[in-house]
Formats: structure tokens, sequence, C-alpha cells
């Protein structure tokens, strides 16, 4: 035996029950909701009218008593007037049972009426008329008249007269009462189950309505593949969360459609990219292989080799952006960005162009070093490539758009400059302004491109701003507030700048 009863409340603390589908879930618990109510409503609806018939049927029977009490305390009880309204019997009975009055009693057999029948609780016990103090007392009993049973409510009222104390009683049915609990409790039992079967109907076809634009967008979602990226979930004409949902979902697929545009774009150009020195350096070798004199092995070999070193960068480059795509966390650290930035120039010292610095000493950011240097390193790259005589480095801090510190770096060269409305394209992958000389000098597009995505990864922005002659590439870091620092001495080479005024643009 307790072994079912231990299974029944194991399947229901699991609520192996519960619907799984949010349809028969919000049906079942609208219904549980509604079913709820309706009892409590009814069970209230039923209460207040048997009280109030009980209570109208209790001032009949006490104003009855009291109008004949008043009268036989008087010695007028030939005067009494017929029953009123809602009132079945009236006795006068004596303190020795003899009956005074009494009329016709459809609800008992003739005779003295006792308080004797069954009384029905709330009423006391049975009480036989003996004399007592005057005053007012109410019972209810069950009358069988015609061997069927229903309740009557009495009034008992006990007055001094001067023939001596008797005591009146004055009966109202409460056929009423019951007739009317009965029928409205025969309504309440057919009406509420249909209530709640229509509030399940309505409720599981408006669920099942409101919900068929989720199951259309499941299903689309659910055929869209790698290859499918440019279909999209069926978006319904209403305003309501489940057609912001579909845009949503359009969104996302837009951009997953552009993440896969650039990612196939970006393997062809690194197929193009690789295929090209791989191609020279085969044509190296096999010349190499052909041409049997030692005296241009050297040749051959130092071509080959700075292919090899043009495809080792390239492939350095190429990993650093997947490792970039993949937003894998590194270690960031507060780092001095004017020291690092001079250890970048300085380690430059034999370049073919020299660089000019204006650094503000004591600039902070927190950051990944590496990362810091490789920006620094691809942009003076980039600006030593196309500068004919110079390059100037200024480093100094500025308010940002939310006014808190920003540390600014601007790399500018005298060279051919950007155009404007190259400015934006210039950061994509693989691009080049000049193709040919881009690639006779080794650059593979990727340098700006790999600048701007680091420095995104601090919080802050590369960008080609205007300049008076050449380029002029600025990136922007979040700075935590410090002391404001005195500038550093200049320690440019070669027409550095001096006294490092940090002004957005370097003299030239």
């Amino acid at each position: 035996m307790r072994r079912p009863v231990r299974w029944v409340v194991r399947w229901v603390v699991s609520r192996r029950w519960w619907p799984t589908t949010v349809r028969a879930r919000a049906t079942v618990a609208a219904s549980l909701v509604v079913a709820a109510a309706l009892t409590a409503a009814s069970f209230a609806l039923i209460g207040l009218l048997e009280n109030n018939l009980l209570r109208n049927a209790e001032n009949d029977a006490r104003q009855q008593a009291e109008s004949v009490a008043a009268l036989a305390a008087t010695g007028n009880l030939g005067r009494v007037r017929p029953l009123a309204p809602g009132v079945e019997f009236l006795q006068v009975v004596a303190a020795d049972g003899t009956v005074l009055f009494s009329s016709p009693r459809p609800l008992a057999a003739p005779g003295p009426f006792r308080a004797g029948p069954v009384p029905v609780a709330p009423g006391p016990d049975p009480v036989t008329p003996s004399p007592q103090r005057p005053g007012l007392r109410l019972h209810t009993w069950k009358d069988r008249p015609f061997g069927g049973e229903q309740r009557v409510r009495v009034a008992q009222v006990v007055v001094d007269t001067p023939d001596g104390i008797v005591t009146v009683y004055a009966g109202a049915s409460l056929r009423a009462a019951d007739a009317a609990d009965d029928t409205t409790t025969a309504a309440l039992a057919i009406g509420m189950p249909l209530l709640l079967a229509t509030v399940a109907l309505v409720t599981w076809r408006v669920t099942g309505r409101a919900l068929r634009p989720v199951e259309e967008i499941r299903a689309e979602v659910a055929e869209i593949s790698d290859r499918d990226l440019h279909r999209r979930v069926p978006v319904p004409p209403t305003r309501d969360e489940v057609a912001r949902l579909a845009q949503t979902m359009n969104t996302t697929l837009d951009r997953l459609e552009a993440s896969g545009i650039r990612q196939r774009r970006f393997i062809a150009d690194a197929s193009h990219e690789l295929r090209s020195p791989i191609t020279v350096l085969r044509t190296q070798l096999e010349v190499a292989m052909a041409i049997r004199d030692p005296d241009l092995w050297p040749e051959l070999i130092g071509g080959a080799l700075e292919d090899v070193e043009r495809l080792q960068q390239l492939a350095a480059d190429l990993l650093l952006l997947a490792r970039i795509d993949a937003a894998q966390p590194v270690p960031t650290v507060p780092l001095d960005l004017t020291e690092l930035v001079r250890d970048v120039v300085e380690a430059r010292a034999g370049d073919r162009v020299p660089v000019g610095t204006a650094l503000t000493a004591g600039i902070r950011v927190t950051g990944n070093e590496l990362w810091l240097i490789r920006i620094v390193t691809n942009l003076l790259d980039n600006a030593q490539r196309f500068a004919e005589e110079r390059v100037d480095v200024v480093l100094r801090t500025a308010p940002g758009v939310d006014g808190a510190p920003v540390a600014v770096l601007e790399i500018v060269d005298d060279g051919p400059g950007i155009p404007p409305a190259e400015r934006e394209r210039v950061f994509e992958r693989f691009t080049r302004l000049d193709d040919a000389r881009s690639r006779d000098q080794g650059g593979a597009g990727l340098g700006l491109a790999i600048a701007r995505d680091l420095a995104a990864h601090h919080g802050g922005s590369v960008d080609a701003e205007p300049s008076p002659g050449g380029a002029r590439l600025v990136v922007r870091l979040p700075s935590p507030p410090s002391v404001a620092p005195a500038p550093a001495p200049a320690t440019g080479r070669r027409g550095g700048l001096a006294g490092g005024s940090g002004t957005d643009t370097p003299p030239r």
C-alpha cells in the first residue's frame, strides 16, 4: 500500500502531469484560475442568498410575534389580525401549556405547538413553554408535512399579560430559501462546467493563434543552414512581441549573412595572397633546379627567402586576425603608453624614414602590451612605406565623448595621403590603394585592418582624419584619470619636433 502512495507522490512532485507545450500550459492555467474564481464566487453567492432569505424570514416571524405579544400584553388577544405574508403559523401558549390562540397550521398536524420537534442547528435544545422572563428567541426546526421535510424559522416571544405569562410562537417557512438555494446550486452546477469549457476552448484557440507565428518562425529557422543564410523568417503584421521577435531574428540572420560573406571574402583574399608568393617561390626553385650555375644560386635562394618571409608574415597576420575574430580574451594590465610608444620608435632608429616624436609623459592605459605594440608598429610601417622624408608621432590626452580622458596617438606622414573617399576603405582587409606598389613592398593590405581591430578590443578606435599633407592616422584609447603629466622632451631624429607641444597636426 505504501508503494503506490509513494509513486503517486513522486509523480506529482516530478510534475509529469504538467503539460509540456506553452499552449497547453496556458489553457490549463487559465482553466484552473477561472475554476477557482467561479468556485469561490459560487459559494459566496449561495451564502449571501441564503443569509438574505433567512434574514427576511426572521424579520417576518419576529414582527408577527412582537405584534401579537403587544396585543396579549394589553389583554386584546382576540383582536389578532390575519397572518402577515411569509408567516405560516401563529400560536399563543399559556404557562401551563394551554393554547390560547392558534392559526391554521399547514406545516403540521393540528394541536398545540411545542418547541419539541427536531431542532436544527444553530437552534437551542427543545424547549417546553414555561414561565420565564419576557424576551425574544429565534429557533429553526425541521417540520415534516405530508411525509416531506422543510425548515421553519420560529420566533418565540415571552410576554407578561393580565392572565399571566404567555409565549407567542410565529413561524415562517424557509421553503423559498431552500428552493432558491436548490435552483441556484443546480444552475451553477450546469453553468460552471459550460463556462469553464468555454474559457478553456477560447484560451486554446487564442493561444494557438498567437503562437502560430512562433511555430512558423521556428520551422523556418530550423530549415536555415549555413548555405541558406539569405532566407528570412516571416514577420507577422501585428506589432506585438512575436513581431519584434521575428524582426530580431531577421536582424540576427542579416549579421550572420554579412559575417559569412566577410568570411568567404577573407578566405578568397587570403588564398589569393598566399598563391602569389607560393607561385613565385616555386618558379624560383624550379629555375634554381634548371640552372646548374652555382654563381646564380645565392641570388635565387635570396629571392626565395624573401618570399618565405612574406609567407611567414602573412600567415602570422592571418592567425592574428583569426584570434581577433574569435574574440578570445587576452590578459590586460595597466601600461605606460608613453614609454611603450617611445620604445617602439627607438627600435626603428635605422629605418629609411626617420620618426620624430612629441610624447606627453605619464599617459597610462589598460591593455595588452603585445597588441598595443602591434598597433603602433603597423601604423608606423604604413606611414614609413608611403612617407617621403619624415613621420611624426604625437601622444597626448583629450576629453572623450562622455568627458572621460582619452589617450590620443597621432601618426602623420608627408606621403601622398589618403583620399577622403577612401578613408574608411583603407581599414578593410586586403585593401590597397596602390596595389602594385604595396605588393612590391611586401604589404598585404592587413596592417590597418589589424590595428583597428586590436584598438576596438581595447575599447578604442583608429581613424584616418584630414591632414594638410600626407596621411594622418589617429588612435584613441580609454585612459584612466590621473594627474596631468608634464610634456616629455622631443626625441626626434632628423627634423624631430622640439618641445613636444602636443598639437593636433605637427608642423611640417
